[in-house]
């Protein structure tokens, strides 16, 4: 079965550029560059892009949930029903994320995403999961619920992942006794350690670099800044991962989290080779609710929809967002002013890359699976494949 994508504005990780691809069964067969009818058959279906973008599916590294459910629900029902919200919104593959809770509810939510995972109809693909906790600092917990914060010991990180092997991005402060350790164990057992919830100053980012930490969770969010201690000033983590040009950094890009200005500085610095962007979404993502709850819905914690965000009650800090990967692009094009192509990649091939899926997801490339969606300049979706397969289509 082919399908193929004419008058298409690609967006390749580099360049936004005229041309057709054609997908056959689950992968992408050829990319036409130009306004050539090359590579069309009979028997082929034939869509007419009329000058609208062919994107990469959208990759996902930090989502706690949408449509209301969380993927600490305690279902798998849950976490398939917010895994195709996700999916409405051009996520075509995710790492659901947790949050930090009692051994017993973490298990079992892993265990259900392993489970969610085998579910291929329908569904944007689970890479594996994200672990945000519960190794952070109680002085930078925001969100995350001061009852089950710790430091970590080689005893429990293990006895969490003999659980759930499929960790792919484990969020935990460096500067906690037992953290530098378990920045080496991670790395050899080939999860990415992510610098979140931090209050390190820069000699703690510097030696958890050199102990193989190599991302920020949630970049400027949950963490230290530059302070004064007697006479002598610190970095913060986040100034610290500015010095450090191998640490990439996630960003919630809803405009909220972070105002535009902010987004153009640190995409200045850090370029789009090292940012993805991320929802940080908990389960009022593509709702239109006014209060919901953070977390489970056993042991979650109420929160406060507002001007397009979630805040803790109070309104004193955020309590996750509400966004979805759509509006993370819309918001580095139209309010940060990144190249439009730059915008896309930080949602494609940089996450696919920490991954290290680059090799069949997160670009349009012949011999890349067919995950594709097609929007116009306002980022608006009107067709989302996945697989080969058109899930969604508008007229």
């Amino acid at each position: 079965m082919r399908t193929v994508f004419k008058n298409a504005v690609i967006l390749t990780p580099f360049r936004k550029i005229e041309g057709s691809v054609v997908v056959e069964d689950s992968t992408i067969k050829e990319v036409v560059f130009g306004k050539s009818e090359a590579g069309i058959y009979p028997g082929d279906t034939v869509i007419d892009v009329q000058g609208r973008y062919l994107s990469p599916g959208f990759i996902e590294l930090h989502t706690h949930g949408a449509g209301g459910y969380d993927f600490m629900d305690g279902s798998v029902d849950a976490i398939v029903n917010a895994c195709r919200t996700h999916l409405s919104h051009g996520t075509t593959a995710l790492l659901p994320t947790t949050l930090s809770s009692q051994d017993e509810e973490l298990f079992e939510n892993l265990a259900n995403i392993d489970r969610a995972a085998q579910i291929k109809e329908n569904m944007p693909e689970i890479l594996g999961s994200h672990l945000e906790g519960p190794y952070f600092s109680p002085e930078q917990n925001a969100a995350q619920d001061k009852r089950y914060i710790k430091a970590p010991t080689r005893e429990e990180y293990e006895r969490i992942y003999a659980n759930c092997p499929s960790i792919k991005i484990w969020s935990v402060a460096p500067e906690l006794p037992g953290a530098q350790e378990m920045g080496r164990w991670m790395k050899s057992n080939g999860i990415i350690g992510s610098i979140g919830h931090s209050n390190a100053v820069y000699e703690d980012v510097e030696l958890a670099v050199e102990n193989g930490y190599s991302m920020i969770t949630h970049y400027f969010n949950g963490m230290s800044r530059l302070t004064r201690r007697d006479a002598k000033m610190y970095l913060g983590v986040a100034e610290s991962g500015f010095c450090f040009d191998d640490l990439t950094v996630e960003i919630i890009a809803d405009g909220c989290h972070l105002p535009p200005s902010l987004l153009k500085l640190i995409y200045k610095v850090k370029g789009a080779d090292r940012i993805c962007l991320v929802t940080d979404s908990m389960r009022a993502a593509g709702t239109d609710v006014s209060e919901s709850i953070l977390g489970s819905l056993k042991n979650g914690q109420r929160v406060i929809i507002e001007d397009g965000v979630a805040y803790m009650p109070g309104k004193t800090s955020f309590g996750g967002s509400i966004a979805t990967a759509d509006r993370l692009v819309r918001t580095m094009y139209h309010k940060a002013d990144v190249p439009l192509a730059d915008a896309v990649k930080m949602m494609t091939v940089t996450p696919a890359r920490v991954l290290g899926v680059d090799h069949r997801l997160g670009s349009i490339a012949p011999g890349m699976d067919a995950d594709i969606l097609l929007f116009d300049d306002d980022i608006s979706i009107s067709l989302i494949m996945i697989k080969g397969k058109v899930w969604m289509k508008k007229e």
